[in-house]
């Protein structure tokens, strides 16, 4: 991922946090037929100081699988708020004129060699846990366990799971950082003036400290 020094973010705790964030995830390798990529939820199980492993499953019916474990790397990909930046929000603008539409975002790169598996108990961990985690919260958040077994043993012959170590992470909080404070400021005021919840939320990470 291009990212200039400006925009690098390298803590590791905001990036696991970003990870958790951004709830769908695209999972991109190489396969015999060329580059495959799948939109999955997945789960970060990490040590304090650890990159940590990415945790999945594919349906069994997605080819991707086939070729992840061969795969020399594969990249996943974790967005975070996005937001085009219109150039009149910019005090410059006014001053001088030299300026020009943009965009705004937060990525994450996550890279690693992935482990495929069909464990019938492993995979029930899996999708046991991350049901846990995105049921919570909820008034009676549903569980693995409510649903007839023979039915679950069903769904689980028909998804693959994966294990992906992180080998590598690169993060980009392109947040205009490269402009004056002015400038800066008059992005976030303008997004957050904006009707739309997703340029709200990216000028309140703008806000905030990274």
């Amino acid at each position: 991922m291009y990212t200039p020094t400006a925009f690098d973010q390298n803590d590791l705790a905001t990036l696991h946090r970003q990870i958790a964030e951004a709830r769908l995830a695209t999972v991109v390798s190489q396969g015999p037929d060329g580059l495959q990529a799948s939109h999955l939820p997945l789960l970060l199980v990490a040590e304090e100081g650890e990159f940590g492993t990415l945790y999945g499953h594919f349906a069994r019916a997605n080819p991707q699988w086939r070729a992840l474990a061969a795969a020399g790397e594969t990249l996943v990909i974790c967005n975070g708020p996005d937001a085009y930046v219109s150039p009149s929000w910019y005090p410059a603008k006014a001053e001088h004129g030299k300026v020009v539409p943009t965009w705004n975002y937060i990525a994450v790169h996550a890279y690693g060699q992935a482990e495929v598996f069909d464990d019938a108990e492993r995979l029930l961990d899996l999708v046991g846990r991350l049901s846990e985690r995105h049921e919570a919260g909820r008034a009676q958040p549903w569980s693995v366990g409510e649903a007839p077994r023979d039915y679950i043993d069903a769904m689980l012959r028909a998804i693959v799971g994966f294990a992906l170590p992180i080998r590598r992470l690169e993060g980009k909080w392109k947040l205009g950082q490269n402009r004056s404070a002015a400038d800066q400021a008059g992005a976030r005021a303008g997004l957050s003036a904006s009707p739309d919840a997703r340029d709200r939320e990216l000028a309140a990470r703008m806000s905030a400290p990274a």
